[in-house]
């Protein structure tokens, strides 16, 4: 009978094994590490979901008014979450594939750092050719995760003020009061004005001819926004009883004074407009004067 070498099968058989089973071992820590981040990930992004009112109106009718809203703050809050939840997984999946791939072409016997040269300076270049487009996402990440603004709100961003109708990582797109669409690269965003996160404020200067009585004036105004303060219609509109601040300043058609309203977000321009209407209809009947600083003609021709 033929003699068998079994030593030399059992080291070709190990030699024959070894690449494969390692590529095999490789991938599996992979996947195993990248299931360990996106259940981090996920807790983070479950944490980030919970938050409660900010503290300077935690103890206001305000914050009594907007724990009424609570669920759907909290709703925007997931969705936000959830955002970044998502960026953070592709992200993390996408290293973790690259470092995967590097170490099996390592075990493919495959000459790799050419590969993590190549990595290097295409890195280097991308980070001087694209530093705006960087800036743009870095602007991004940070804006969702601060809540500044989302799908809805009406915001000031500078050059462009309006709706905002969609938010991305790398541009917002907005839709002013004419209908004109704005795209606003998020790295070139400076300064941000919400006028739709938690309340508003209805400021109404009105002006008075300077024979008016200011007393008179301002019982009037304090009358009709707490009408319309405790009128079913607008319950949950204003959310805090008005305040007449008085005398505001003196303009040469006559003296203004100021009257403010805290309101639901966005309801703001709603309430000034019915407040404008009770004050014309009021000082009417009461005989006061609205100035203007247009003179009507009142010759033969007119």
């Amino acid at each position: 009978m033929p003699h068998l070498d079994v030593n030399w099968d059992i080291r070709d058989l190990d030699l024959h094994w070894a690449t494969p089973g390692t590529i095999v071992l490789i991938i599996f820590v992979g996947l195993l590490f990248r299931w360990f981040v996106n259940r981090a990930i996920d807790r983070l992004v479950a944490r980030a979901s919970k938050g409660n009112l900010p503290g300077i109106i935690a103890n206001t009718k305000a914050g009594d008014f907007l724990s009424e809203l609570r669920p759907g703050n909290s709703e925007r809050r997931k969705q936000r979450a959830q955002t970044m939840g998502s960026l953070l997984k592709s992200i993390a999946s996408g290293l973790i594939l690259a470092i995967v791939i590097v170490m099996v072409l390592a075990q493919l016997n495959v000459n790799i750092a050419p590969i993590i040269a190549s990595a290097g300076i295409i890195g280097v270049a991308f980070g001087f050719g694209a530093q705006n487009l960087v800036k743009d996402f870095l602007a991004g990440i940070f804006m969702i995760l601060e809540d500044q603004y989302g799908v809805g709100d009406v915001v000031d961003l500078g050059e462009a003020t309006g709706v905002v109708e969609a938010v991305g990582l790398r541009v917002t797109r907005l839709r002013d009061v004419n209908g004109t669409v704005w795209y606003v690269r998020n790295g070139e965003v400076l300064r941000v004005g919400n006028q739709s996160q938690n309340w508003a404020r209805t400021v109404l200067d009105i002006t008075v001819g300077y024979e008016a009585d200011l007393d008179q004036v301002q019982t009037i105004l304090q009358e009709e926004a707490t009408a319309m303060f405790e009128d079913p219609q607008f319950h949950d509109v204003i959310i805090e009883a008005p305040e007449v601040w008085g005398v505001e300043r003196f303009d040469k058609d006559g003296a203004v004074v100021r009257v403010v309203l805290k309101t639901a977000p966005l309801e703001q321009w709603q309430v000034a407009r019915a407040m404008r209407q009770r004050i014309k209809h009021r000082f009417d009947a009461a005989g006061i004067r609205i100035p203007t600083s247009f003179q009507t003609s009142t010759g033969p021709d007119a």
